[in-house]
């Protein structure tokens, strides 16, 4: 036998091992062991994390809620019904994120940031956690600079700022979407980026909404998340958090932007829905006890930054629907605590025709002048004023038998100026005109006129004003002040109308 040296074989096997190229991947692995209503519970995946994503068969994707001792539950992001006891379940190691770039404006998507208007992926520029933390104090200003509505009787009594939180509340079929798709729609050739959220809606609806925003070519500037009622309850739970991170996107590129949440309402029953399978102890009203957390989370996340951190704003308008008018239910008063204001509209006006149909005593902005131009704030104090008085009178004419002749004035005046609120949908108006038509009407220039014709005289007197006085409301618009001589201005531009209007 040859001699063998030691050394030799010692080389050899070094070379051998240096050529080695073993990819070992380690992998944990869990199995299904329950499986029902969206919600799975995985067991032996011990180093999983909170909102972490886990891969299910199918490439099914399950997001991680509920941590326990030897198991984990899971509500699934997508169809249950592929899945089964035993199949198994991998960590991605992922935590919850969303797509987020300028490509999703104009588009129709779902939570995860897949199409949903029949049109090609979405590329996006990015990925931002789904729920993320809100910005603190250090890092916002104040807010006062008007997101404007085109809604006369909002900019003028609830102003809304960027950076705001500002509640639209009442019940069903009040005009709630109606005036958030109006905002959108006003923002049409500026600088403020919408996103839509609708959550748990009919698909009908959402198909109306969208519609709408195509017609008046808002669809451009806006994102639509849609997670409507027939879809998964997880995707229904985390749509208004992919909607805000979409948002926070344009506001940490230093730009402003709009997000509605229609409605939390249905987001919280969502989540309800889910504490429940998940066994978590019901609180009041069967919700879980970290429903105001669930909430103020999200909406803590809308803010104003400091120009230091780029000046970027996030407005959020979030949607609750209150039963029978009850404003002092579980969820709504939850939203109205964390808000910075509410817009209420009242079921009895809406079916009195007075659209929209907010309740101008129950509404309120915290934020109040701070966000309106110097020309609204001017005619919106004495706006308040007269509705004010209106509404004392009104109450006291009900059961008085005789009313002096200024109380009879008064009353005339608080009908004229009601009238004039009203406004249609999917019409808007610039804010100057809106301070034209306002101080026409708390100036007493229609208190000569029938309260029917006050509609009539805002149509034709608006049109008077583009024709004629075009360059009176351009200078409004343009430096937000109504001075002595503009008040002078629209005056005589009113009687010089009112000489040849018929009602």
């Amino acid at each position: 036998m040859a001699n063998i040296r030691r050394d030799e074989i010692t080389a050899i096997l070094r070379q051998q091992i240096e050529r080695l190229d073993a990819d070992l991947n380690m992998e944990e692995v869990g199995v299904v062991v329950e499986v029902g209503d969206g919600i799975a519970r995985v067991y032996g995946l011990r180093s999983a994390l909170a909102s972490e994503l886990l891969r299910f068969p199918g490439e099914i994707y399950g997001l991680v809620l509920d941590l326990q001792e030897d198991s984990v539950g899971v509500a699934l992001l997508g169809s249950d019904s592929e899945i089964k006891e035993g199949d198994e379940v991998r960590r991605t190691g992922d935590i919850l994120s969303t797509p987020v770039g300028r490509g999703f404006l104009g588009r129709v998507v779902d939570p995860l940031g897949r199409p949903l208007d029949g049109e090609a992926a979405v590329e996006p520029e990015g990925q931002r956690n789904t729920d993320a933390k809100a910005p603190g104090v250090i890092r916002r200003q104040p807010v006062d600079t008007p997101v404007q509505t085109g809604i006369k009787c909002v900019d003028a009594l609830t102003p809304i700022g960027r950076g705001q939180r500002e509640l639209i509340i009442g019940d069903r079929r009040t005009g709630k979407t109606a005036l958030a798709v109006d905002t959108i729609i006003n923002q049409r050739g500026k600088d403020l980026m919408c996103v839509y959220v609708a959550i748990g809606q009919k698909s009908s609806t959402i198909a109306k909404v969208v519609d709408a925003l195509r017609r008046y070519e808002a669809l451009e500037h806006t994102v639509v998340v849609a997670a409507p009622a027939e879809s998964p309850t997880p995707l229904q739970y985390i749509a208004p958090y992919t909607g805000c991170a979409m948002g926070e996107y344009f506001r940490d590129q230093g730009e402003d932007a709009l997000v509605v949440f229609d409605d939390l309402s249905k987001h919280a029953v969502a989540y309800r829905e889910i504490s429940l399978l998940l066994r978590r102890p019901p609180g009041r009203e069967a919700y879980p006890g970290d429903i105001f957390y669930t909430h103020s989370r999200l909406l803590e996340r809308a803010a104003r930054l400091a120009d230091a951190h780029g000046g970027g704003s996030l407005t959020a308008l979030p949607v609750v629907e209150t039963k029978a008018g009850d404003i002092t239910a579980y969820i709504p008063t939850n939203l109205i605590s964390i808000t910075d204001g509410q817009i209420y509209l009242e079921a009895d006006l809406f079916n009195k025709g007075q659209r929209p149909a907010m309740n101008v005593g129950l509404s309120v902005s915290r934020v109040g002048g701070a966000a309106q131009v110097q020309a609204m704030k001017s005619v919106a104090g004495q706006l308040r004023l007269e509705l004010a008085q209106y509404r004392d009178l009104a109450a006291f004419a009900e059961f008085a038998q005789e009313l002096d002749e200024a109380s009879r004035a008064q009353l005339a005046r608080g009908e004229r100026v009601m009238e004039i609120l009203k406004q249609d949908q999917y019409a808007p108006l610039p804010v100057e005109e809106q301070v034209a038509v306002l101080y026409a009407a708390v100036s007493g220039l229609l208190d000569d006129l029938p309260p029917e014709a006050a509609t009539s005289f805002e149509r034709g007197f608006v049109g008077f004003l583009r024709e004629h006085r075009g360059e009176l409301l351009q200078s409004i618009g343009s430096t937000g002040e109504l001075s002595d001589e503009g008040r002078q201005a629209l005056e005589q531009a009113a009687h010089k109308f009112k000489e040849g209007f018929r009602a």
